[in-house]
């Protein structure tokens, strides 16, 4: 039975109404990365990081998912063998699609994380300076997502996964982000068959062994209907 591990990125949940880093006009256009996605952007201005991930959470809790998550929560419900599904995404859409489990390398928008004890808890939906753990009552609460300069979550599993994998897809991925953007090496090198499915070439194109460009909600049903026949 073979074993198929997804990673999915920011193209998936794009047309789910929730903006990438490049889209013009979105949230992320209105901030440098610097600012709002960094540990030394927090410590500069809390609340600022604090707003920005507020009206992310808020984007976030009112988008749906799309064909291409559902289409995964079936990949994982049918196919006889695992599938593994990662993303880099901090929405719930995989979930709220149907998927179970998902490996959220970058955290979640829905989480909160004390930055003094490493606690976690449920985020409500304003967060704001201060924000008291409710472990260690440290005023150090902050959105538990991964921020640059930071280490992904579930490196280890996500390692494992790929060294057994027959079939790695990256799905709605940019290739610039790393370690993700090396995942389809460490995937070739176990042997797996590789396969890109993206809106356009990625920046990781050339180093898979099969391409299909392509809206996510038209690709990705389309690839997992050819997978499950």
């Amino acid at each position: 039975m073979q074993k198929i591990v997804i990673l999915t990125g920011a193209g998936i949940s794009a047309e789910s109404g929730l903006g990438t880093f490049r889209d013009e006009g979105g949230l992320w256009a209105q901030h440098r990365i610097e600012d709002v996605a960094t540990p030394e952007g927090f410590a500069r201005d809390p609340a600022l990081v604090h707003g920005f991930y507020n009206a992310r959470r808020a984007q976030a809790a009112a988008a749906e998912p799309n064909p291409a998550h559902r289409a995964l929560a079936r990949l994982q419900a049918e196919h006889p063998g695992e599938v593994v599904l990662i993303t880099q995404n901090v929405d719930a859409l995989p979930e709220a699609g149907g998927a179970d489990p998902v490996l959220h390398m970058h955290g979640t928008l829905a989480g909160a994380l004390c930055a003094a004890c490493d606690h976690r808890w449920a985020a409500p939906a304003q967060m704001h300076p201060g924000q008291p753990c409710p472990a260690c009552a440290a005023p150090a609460g902050r959105p538990d997502v991964v921020w640059f300069g930071e280490m992904p979550y579930h490196m280890e599993e996500i390692y494992a996964h790929l060294a057994e994998a027959d079939l790695f897809a990256a799905i709605g991925t940019s290739g610039e982000v790393y370690p993700a953007a090396a995942f389809v090496d460490e995937a070739q090198a176990a042997g797996a068959h590789t396969v890109e499915l993206n809106l356009a070439p990625s920046a990781t194109t050339s180093r898979f062994a099969e391409r299909r460009y392509g809206p996510a909600s038209e690709a990705v049903p389309a690839w997992v209907a050819e997978l499950l026949a």
